[in-house]
């Protein structure tokens, strides 16, 4: 979906605005300066280019931040800006999701997308850009995907781990404001252009090329009689060829019952009371497979900057991203079928599979996503008075356009093929010394997949999903701020917001009849279709490297689906046209007041938010064949306190407490109403819940910084976060369904004996614990060559637990329970050389899955190298190599120890070189 229409109409009303404006009432809510000045006692956030300067922004801070100055970003090895977050302490950055691209579908692209702080879901984090409010373009959840940023045309990223009053309260877990520099941020005119040319390992071991690259500038100029205006733009393109493995057993086991229990206490496949479920499970099918495509991204930023005079300053900032992903995963599947036995000297029954259903089945992921915004506001101080006002404008869109799949298989039946299974007897699945699944093929299995093209019956002619998602914010703030010359009161600052959103999700599927149906003939494969093009020899290289896997062709799928689509069916079928529609509006009106008192060393900040929110959605009833409406509201009280003590200039220890909170997803509010049982005494309704609460949280910080004048810096610190309310990301299906059961109802005109409403309801409460710990230091002091090194780590432990829902406790979900960076960097003359180590630990991605059971994820570990090279007369080289040793990318596994059923994605180490011409 797109809001092209409202993008021009906003635009020419900040436009108007601007030449119109009567210069007294504008300001900007953030001054922006080089990171060598020195802030503004009423500015709140500054662009810094160096390490230093964003290590002095932390420490000069009211609450607790962690920095990336556009200094930190070139010296990192990674695919996009959510990566280069996870290099940051108590930042967690995930690489799926539970929305269009959930589990190994989304990790199989190989690159972070998502972003949680401080052990929160990656939902409970608000993006901003140039401080204005991004849209949230993900069709079922509030993030935002990240990915699509690249790490260029960024001055300074910072993560605000807490929220001060005049923040948004929506950010249990933290708030990332992504700042884009202006011309006043480069000392002269400036210019400069970089090409670059990647290599994605895992595509060499496929034998394809991997090759990709790009091209990004920027420029920056202030002209005017006084200096007084400055234009600043940059603009980006790449593009990355993937080709990356994947083993999946989880998928297996959700999707085709390919697990089971080792040992029963009956046939029917019961695990024994009293038994150890995890001991006992075994993964009784797999699946082994390709993904690979590409992902093209463009777009850029400006910035127009208009310094009036010494108290007035006018700005208007965009941003635009796009990433367009093709994806195509192609999967061998094992589908086996179980018996029992019984073991009379145990008196349990032993699993013993009977027949194997050999598969291939092909999917595509496509992706379109944009990001864009804009924002127009200004500085004016007045005497003691400053004023704040600005305007802003942002639109997501994450769209799947045509998510296509096919399978093929030797058991196929319609009504021209009676297909047959091949016998099979034992176990399937034994284990290496690293724990990968090997399966154990027979002949005929490997005779099957190997040969699959012509030797398996094509199933139908194609099931085509078209699915759009997108958001669009507009709103307004005005904050103006009163400094005090004398007293202990330094400053009153309050002011208002207000962020009106619209958003749509609306998802159109159709499944074709099978092929032999539609042709009238038995035995027809993938290769009489056309729709095959070779083989993949290895399907994962190095590990099943005795198991191919045919390569699709996309477009004549594609042409077979809508061959044989039945257009005029489609149009007519209103389950098809509006089921997956999801409509809202989302109003939120703000206002705060805060204060900064000063007592000798020790500043107190006190502050007091309201937000009111109005929601209206819009569903499909499909019994009632009709949309169908309802409304939310919320009101929620946000006070804060930040003491923060400074004895020195180099030291500061800081105590908060905050109130947060965050709105359930629209999917939860107002999901498409259900019915199930009609005819019958009873009748099951399932619809959303426009009466969830919102999750809350009263999160307790303290910590401690300090820095040297040689380079050093030092941070530790304690948080706690005690939840209420708790709500998790589900995707498109409820949280905690509930039920409720109403006798002698009426339904829709019919009386049934008993109604039983099913919806999401809330958790409880809950609560999250954490350590955090930072160190740099330069070794400026020894002599020579040696004084270019330096080293640094952060580590983060957490503790997390809530209840999910009935007393039912868990840890947080994607909150990892260690977190840790190693650093070592050198720079002397012209050279720097950073090796980068990341390790993050496990976490939980769903809860009650399989077998009841949580998914978790293994530790994933990463080390990254970059080295560059001034050649001088402008010229940089920058080498950089992501995930140095090829350590999986992401590893997900049913219970939290056990290993049995998991899924794997490899996906290889990246290299990037670089040139970079500046004038």
């Amino acid at each position: 979906m797109k809001f092209s229409s409202h993008k021009a109409m906003l635009l020419a009303t900040v436009m108007t605005a601007g030449f119109g404006l009567c210069v007294p009432v504008w300001a900007q809510d953030a001054v922006q300066t080089t990171g060598s000045q020195e802030q503004d006692k009423s500015t709140t956030v500054v662009v810094v280019g160096k390490r230093a300067d964003a290590s002095r922004l932390q420490m000069k801070s009211d609450n607790v931040v962690s920095v990336m100055s556009s200094d930190d970003l070139e010296h990192t090895a990674v695919h996009n800006v959510a990566e280069a977050l996870a290099l940051l302490p108590g930042v967690t950055v995930t690489n799926t999701g539970n929305s269009f691209f959930g589990g190994i579908d989304g990790a199989s692209r190989g690159e972070g997308m998502f972003v949680g702080v401080r052990g929160m879901n990656t939902e409970f984090t608000l993006a901003l850009i140039n401080g204005s409010n991004v849209a949230q373009g993900m069709p079922y959840s509030r993030q935002v995907q990240l990915s699509l940023l690249p790490p260029s045309g960024l001055k300074t990223i910072v993560v605000n781990k807490n929220s001060t009053a005049e923040m948004d309260g929506d950010a249990i877990g933290g708030t990332v404001d992504f700042r884009t520099p202006t011309a006043f941020n480069f000392k002269d005119n400036y210019a400069s252009v970089t090409v670059s040319g990647r290599l994605e390992s895992r595509a060499r071991d496929y034998g394809d090329d991997g090759l990709g690259g790009g091209l990004s500038a920027e420029f920056a100029r202030k002209f005017g009689q006084n200096k007084q205006f400055g234009l600043y733009v940059s603009a980006f393109y790449d593009k990355r060829n993937f080709t990356n493995s994947e083993a999946a057993g989880v998928m297996a086991a959700q999707n085709d019952g390919g697990w089971g229990y080792l040992h029963t206490s009956d046939s029917a496949g019961e695990n024994p009371a009293n038994g150890d479920a995890e001991a006992n499970l075994v993964q009784t099918g797999i699946n082994l497979g390709v993904s690979e495509g590409s992902t093209k991204r463009y777009g850029g930023n400006f910035s127009l900057d208009w310094r009036v005079d010494d108290d007035t300053s006018l700005y208007l900032r965009g941003s635009y991203a796009r990433a367009d992903t093709e994806q195509n995963s192609t999967l061998d599947q094992f589908v086996n079928s179980q018996s029992r036995v019984y073991n009379s000297s145990t008196g349990l029954y032993d699993l013993s599979l009977t027949s194997s259903s050999v598969r291939v089945w092909y999917e595509t992921n496509p992706e379109k996503a944009d990001l864009s915004t804009l924002t127009f506001g200004g500085v004016k101080k007045a005497g003691a008075w400053t004023f704040s006002p600005s305007l802003f404008y942002s639109q997501g869109n994450n769209d799947r356009p045509n998510h296509i799949e096919a399978s093929e298989r030797n058991n196929q039946s319609d009504n021209y093929n009676s297909g047959t299974t091949t016998p099979y007897s034992g176990l399937f699945i034994t284990y290496d010394s690293d724990g990968y699944a090997i399966p154990l093929l027979t002949a005929a299995q490997s005779d099957l997949v190997n040969n699959s093209s012509t030797a398996l019956i094509a199933r139908r002619a194609g099931q085509l999903t078209r699915s759009f998602s997108g958001q669009e914010k507009t709103g307004f703030k005005f904050d103006a701020q009163y400094d005090f010359t004398s007293g202990s009161l330094q400053y009153i600052k309050s002011g208002v917001k207000f962020v009106s959103s619209r958003r749509l999700v609306e998802s159109h599927d159709w499944t074709n009849d099978h092929i032999g149906n539609l042709l009238g003939e038995a035995g027809v494969t993938w290769a009489d279709l056309g729709i095959t093009d070779g083989y993949y020899n290895s399907v994962y290289p190095g590990l099943y490297d005795n198991i191919r896997v045919p390569k699709v062709n996309q477009q004549a799928l594609l042409d077979l689906f809508y061959k044989y689509f039945d257009a005029a069916s489609a149009s007519t079928d209103l389950c098809y046209l509006n089921c997956n529609t999801l409509k809202g509006t989302e109003n939120v009106s703000a206002a705060y007041v805060t204060g900064k008192y000063v007592f000798g060393n020790l500043d107190v900040i006190p502050g007091l938010r309201y937000e009111h929110t109005d929601i209206h959605n819009t569903y499909w009833d499909n019994d009632a064949e009709a949309f169908a409406s309802n409304e939310t509201q919320y009101n929620e009280w946000l006070p804060s306190l930040f003491l923060n003590y400074r004895p020195q200039g180099n030291a500061v220890y800081r105590a908060s407490v905050t109130r947060a909170y965050m709105r359930p997803a629209l999917v939860q509010l107002g999901n498409g109403v259900s019915t199930s049982g009609e005819g019958g005494d009873s009748l099951t309704v399932t619809q959303g819940n426009p009466d969830l609460k919102t999750l809350k949280s009263w999160n307790y910080d303290a910590s401690a910084e300090w820095s040297n004048s040689q380079g050093g810096y030092a941070m530790l610190g304690l948080y706690y976060k005690k939840l209420s309310d708790y709500m998790y990301d589900n995707g498109s299906t409820q949280v905690n369904s509930g039920g409720d059961t109403v006798a002698g109802a009426t339904y829709n005109g019919v009386t049934y004996e008993s109604v039983t409403y099913v919806h999401p309801t809330n958790g409880g409460d809950g609560h999250v614990a954490g350590i955090e710990a930072q160190l740099y230091q330069k070794f400026t002091l020894l002599p020579g060559w040696l004084s270019g090194f330096g080293a640094g780590l952060n580590l983060t432990k957490q503790w997390s637990q809530v209840d999910i829902g009935g007393g039912e406790r868990h840890r947080v979900q994607n909150s990892p329970d260690f977190m840790a960076n190693l650093k070592l960097n050198y720079v002397y003359e012209r050279l720097s050389v950073d090796l980068n180590y990341n390790y993050v630990g496990e976490t939980v991605l769903s809860y009650n899955t399989v077998a009841g059971l949580d998914i978790w994820t293994r530790p994933t570990r990463r080390t990254d190298l970059h080295a560059g090279y001034d050649v001088g007369h402008g010229v940089t080289l920058d080498l950089s190599v992501s995930n140095l040793f090829k350590d999986y990318g992401y590893w997900s596994h049913v219970g939290k120890n056990s290993l049995a059923i998991s899924d794997v994605v490899n996906s290889g180490s990246t290299t990037l070189l670089s040139v970079k011409y500046s004038y």
